[in-house]
């Protein structure tokens, strides 16, 4: 009996080393993620370096992008599982064939408008006739700035009405203070630092117009969504705890953000010299982090489709329950 009781437990044992064997040969599986270099997507970047994505013992490679189409290149390849982008790029994608899914929202907030102090322009209304920074016709940004901004609320036809000049977001405060342009689209913490250099007034905050409006989102791919779904969820996981570490204090993560994007004091037409911390204190009046999508969150989203629609970016109806999968999200708590 003790001879049998031997072998048997030595047949255990073998079979534990086994499979522990196995499980330490395995290779772990990474998580690539893509994010477009924007201060709204700051969650990623604490869930980086504040270790939120190693507490969950997950590999993740992240990579920065400074334009969706890059983005997209990304992930057609297969070099990328996720990425942190506006939603506009995902359901254009989307009705090309890149069957993707919003899985979490990342922010809210962050346009806005602003012209010269001297310009005697109150309202957007008023670049009717006018030269007007923006983005590359098609892209996010575009969409809510032909959708909404100039069409819905200004009642201006961005074909007809004013001339809108695409730019890089860093060179539109300099098109405006120097005359080139009367107004620019833009958005943190570029506006933020156009106006406490003290040449240029805002005339529209977005978020104030639609409180809480989600802009960036996390979206996956098919394949990784079927082959590392339990890694996404530790993604999610480590990207709430980003989000509530941001929101934990007027200023969490303000020193990862500020050396992030580079930023740098700044002198206003007085002589004053404004701080990186003014800076961002003034930006997250703006701009904030949520991870959830709310049923407000998905009308908004089906807005946005229905704007990109009527400017003929998209040449079909889409629904936001094709793209939004939150059933992750729900799972990572």
């Amino acid at each position: 009996m003790k001879i049998i009781t031997r072998s048997f437990l030595v047949f255990v044992l073998s079979l534990v080393a086994g499979t522990w064997s196995m499980a330490a040969d395995k290779p772990q599986k990474v998580i690539r993620i893509g994010w477009v270099y924007a201060m709204a997507n700051a969650p990623v970047l604490i869930a980086d370096k504040k270790g939120y994505f190693k507490e969950q013992g997950i590999k993740v490679e992240l990579q920065s992008f400074t334009s969706g189409p890059r983005v997209r290149q990304g992930l057609m390849s297969g070099k990328l599982d996720l990425a942190y982008i506006g939603t506009p790029p995902v359901y254009h994608w989307y009705s090309k064939g890149l069957k993707s899914k919003i899985i979490a929202k990342v922010n809210y907030g962050q346009a806005a408008v602003i012209v010269r102090k001297d310009s005697g322009i109150t309202k957007v209304s008023g670049l009717r006739g006018k030269k007007m920074a923006g983005v590359k016709i098609g892209s996010g940004m575009d969409v809510l700035l032909r959708g909404f901004v100039l069409t819905e609320k200004s009642k201006l036809d961005p074909r007809k009405d004013l001339e809108i000049r695409p730019m890089k977001p860093g060179n539109m405060g300099a098109a405006v203070e120097n005359k080139v342009v009367d107004g620019a689209f833009v958005w943190e913490p570029f506006t933020s630092k156009y106006l406490l250099r003290g040449k240029t007034k805002l005339i529209l905050d977005v978020n104030k117009e639609l409180p809480q409006y989600p802009w960036y989102v996390i979206m996956a791919m098919p394949k990784a969504l079927k082959e590392k779904r339990e890694e996404i969820i530790k993604v999610l996981k480590a990207h709430k705890k980003a989000v509530a570490f941001l929101n934990s204090s007027p200023t969490a993560g303000n020193d990862i953000i500020a050396k992030a994007f580079h930023l740098t004091e700044v002198k206003d037409d007085k002589g004053k010299v404004h701080t990186p911390a003014e800076m961002l204190s003034m930006a997250r009046q703006r701009l904030g982090w949520q991870s959830n999508l709310t049923a407000k969150d998905k009308e908004f989203v089906q807005r946005l489709m229905n704007y990109s629609r009527k400017l003929g970016y998209i040449k079909k109806d889409l629904s936001a329950n094709e793209l939004i999968d939150d059933s992750l999200l729900k799972a990572a708590n």
